[in-house]
């Protein structure tokens, strides 16, 4: 190739910006591409209990610049001229190693082809950028690495030159990196940004366009996380935000980056030593622009509930609220005040809130609680059982009741504490509400439902109402359930009727929770890392075990029975070698004697959700796989550390897990939570979960197959029916028809030829 001589290529650049950087000016621009990210915008904000309208905004998060959204585009070569050539040649076609000096400044050395730049080079503009990797008929295509003049790089895939696969873009003047996927020179697809040198700033998920769209996990500098939707760079549709430093959560929708649709808000609070009450407010409703805005429920950390409407962010209009004491207010309210007290704001102290006016009868809880020595914040909610006493003796048996439970006051709240914290995480400054699962275990710890009475049939007893086991139990409703299941238990071993609720609940503390509370058993809560992983597996279950109930039930109030379970796992095709019907029913009768005495089972026996979910446990110990090691391998922490890299599990659990597991001091102790962790994981996600979402899709189309079976034999019942029915309107028709035989009519005459 002669001095002069243009190197030209066919192809064209699919972005105009490139092909004019270099195809009309021949030079780059200096400066690389720069990503801002706006802050987080919530330190400013202040917490309040019972206004939301302070904290709302502080979710707002300023919009990216056009900086932020532009991408800059790198240059192809076409039409550039060859002033000087240095290299190995074919004849006079450049072809081989050499270097080339182009019109403008330019250089490429590297590889050329029939004259063109093809194979592996280096070319520089004249104004510093340069790149080095692939090329293909002169474009960069495949492999290569962009470096600009400030120090900003992107290695990665390339095609016609342009950013366009995976690859990692590193800006120099912001600290910004992104890792992911491109598109025609612009984030997209699956990506993560950091958006400092530190890397506590930064965003994992979908692009589109440049932009967060899709789902995706945002971390602020400030530790505050948002994991959601995004649309066009602003949370847009289901998401959560956690505000560490503010003790604050939103889970719900969002509209444009504010809280907008239906959601739940939490205020975690700090703790008050020896309280009984669990330290959390939270609404859970309708927001509109940031602030509680229609149908909604508060629950105060004092235990006092609203629910009702709400309107910029107060209570405004018809609603109920529930005193900490069970008294209870419902009628119109006006701007956060009771309409008929207006001087009067309830839940503002977040503690406790005195009725605004005690001395009106009508509006207090027919149990009055004011010389309760139990306090005004411990009502009895025992009516059911006062009214099987003569009206006359109520008061006192009321009186000798409150005064039974005022001497094992301390020993219940301690228990209390005690249940209310398995299988959550630990933390000085957090307490959690009990829920009727950990009540159900503290049931069952005590061996109530030994007592000729199953724990299914004791969930029956304390409410008439179907809960959810994640349901809250206050305190005070925890009490009232225990004096509820000791009358039950007990009523007919007391001989004296006098004061028969307390003789009851006596005895049920000395016989039952005093010797057992706090002994956990089961296989649930038994272990905190257990219970951590295990509660992850709950709510599918619980949604598994309310359709099994609906399905095999013949009253609408009955629960699964053993008999079920045990088929269950039959249909499901679970059963094996290791895991057979005797086994079963050895899991079942651990907590349970009533089912499998190992002579004779009982299997109509109901069975509560607990006991469900830790059948289920028990399976999973029984079938998952064991991890193949010997005993020297169990006390190698590094095989432990590569064992841990094949569990799966959710990511929430991983830290928490881990630090749990670094706290103890057997390497053995901890390879064995491993493979429980293990065999649990893969006994739910890969088989029992799996087996019944095909049991039912085959029984949905067993069923739409029937369906359709069935009406396919009515359309040819009615086909029959309308066909013989139109034969007999044809067999009437002709014997309707009758000779004409009209007398004086002459007969035809004869045709002559």
């Amino acid at each position: 190739m002669a001095k002069g001589q243009k190197i030209s290529s066919n192809r064209s650049t699919p972005e105009p910006t490139l092909s004019k950087v270099l195809g009309q000016s021949f030079t780059s621009s200096l400066v690389s591409e720069s990503v801002t990210e706006p802050d987080d915008g919530q330190d400013s904000s202040r917490s309040a209990v019972c206004s939301f309208s302070a904290m709302s905004r502080h979710t707002n998060e300023h919009r990216p610049n056009n900086e932020h959204d532009y991408c800059r585009k790198v240059p192809i070569l076409h039409h550039i001229i060859v002033e000087r050539y240095e290299g190995d040649k074919c004849g006079e076609m450049i072809h081989g190693e050499g270097v080339a000096y182009f019109q403008g400044g330019h250089i490429y050395k590297g590889s050329f082809s029939h004259g063109l730049m093809h194979g592996s080079g280096e070319y520089i503009w004249s104004d510093g950028l340069k790149y080095q990797g692939n090329f293909k008929l002169n474009v960069p295509m495949g492999h290569g690495t962009y470096t600009w003049l400030d120090g900003s790089t992107y290695e990665g895939e390339l095609h016609q030159g342009v950013r366009h696969g995976v690859g990692v873009f590193k800006c120099f003047k912001t600290s910004t990196v992104y890792r992911g996927q491109w598109y025609l020179g612009k984030r997209q697809g699956q990506g993560v940004m950091y958006y400092n040198q530190a890397s506590t700033s930064w965003y994992k998920g979908d692009w589109v366009n440049n932009c967060r769209e899709g789902w995706g996990k945002r971390c602020y500098p400030s530790g505050n996380v948002y994991e959601g939707q995004w649309s066009n760079n602003v949370r847009h549709g289901e998401g959560t935000m956690r505000w560490l430093q503010l003790d604050q959560q939103y889970s719900g929708q969002w509209l444009n980056g504010i809280q907008d649709g239906k959601g739940t808000h939490t205020w975690f609070c700090k703790r008050v030593p020896c309280s009984q009450y669990p330290r959390m407010n939270e609404y859970t409703g309708e927001f509109v622009q940031g602030m509680r805005h229609g149908q909604g429920q508060f629950l105060y950390a004092s235990g006092a509930v609203y629910s009702g409407e709400w309107k910029h962010g107060k209570k405004h209009g018809q609603g109920k609220y529930t005193f900490e004491n069970g008294q209870v207010y419902e009628g119109e309210f006006n701007k956060d005040c009771m309409a008929e007290f207006p001087a009067f704001t309830p839940g503002l102290s977040g503690i406790t809130t005195p009725f605004p006016d005690e001395s009106d009868s009508s509006k207090r809880s027919s149990q009055s609680s004011t010389n309760s020595p139990l306090g005004s914040d411990m009502v009895l909610n025992i009516h059911t059982l006062l009214d099987r006493v003569p009206e006359d003796h109520r008061d006192q048996e009321l009186k000798q009741v409150e005064f039974a439970v005022l001497r094992h006051i301390g020993l219940l709240r301690e228990i209390y504490s005690f249940y209310c914290s398995l299988g959550n995480e630990k933390s000085p400054d957090k307490i959690f509400p009990l829920t009727y699962l950990q009540f159900s275990r503290f049931l069952m710890d005590c061996k109530v439902h030994q007592h000729g009475i199953t724990q299914a049939q004791i969930d029956h007893l304390i409410t008439d109402q179907v809960h959810s086991p994640f349901t809250a139990i206050l305190p005070r409703e925890c009490i009232s359930y225990i004096i509820v299941v000791a009358y039950h238990i007990y009523h007919d071993d007391i001989e004296s009727s006098n004061n028969i609720l307390a003789a009851c609940f006596s005895k049920l503390m000395r016989q039952n929770i005093i010797p057992n509370a706090k002994n956990v058993k089961g296989s649930l809560f038994c272990h905190p890392v257990q219970a951590s992983v295990a509660c992850h597996y709950s709510d599918r279950c619980w949604e598994i075990y309310q359709a099994l109930c609906k399905a095999n039930s013949v009253q609408p109030d009955q629960s699964l029975t053993a008999r079920h379970f045990v088929w269950l796992l039959k249909d499901l095709c679970l059963y094996d070698s290791e895991l057979t019907v005797s086994k079963v029913l050895e899991i079942l009768s651990v907590d349970s004697p009533a089912i499998h005495d190992g002579i004779y089972s009982n299997l109509d026996l109901e069975m509560s959700f607990l006991e469900f979910f830790e059948a289920l446990l028990g399976c999973a110990e029984v079938k998952g796989q064991r991890i193949q090691t010997d005993v020297e391998s169990q006390t190698d922490t590094s095989l432990w550390d590569d064992t841990t890299q094949n569990i799966t599990e959710p990511s929430s659990l991983q830290s928490s897990l881990s630090e749990e597991m670094e706290q103890r001091q057997s390497p053995v102790l901890a390879f064995k939570e491993k493979d429980w962790m293990q065999k649990t994981q893969q006994f739910f996600t890969q088989t029992f979960f799996p087996a019944y979402e095909h049991s039912v899709k085959l029984k949905e189309r067993l069923e739409l197959r029937e369906k359709n079976r069935s009406a396919l034999a009515d359309a040819d019942k009615a086909r029959h029916t309308e066909q013989l029915e139109a034969e007999e309107r044809q067999d009437e028709d002709k014997h309707r028809e009758v000779p004409n035989m009209d007398v004086n009519h002459s007969p035809p005459s004869h045709m002559t030829l």
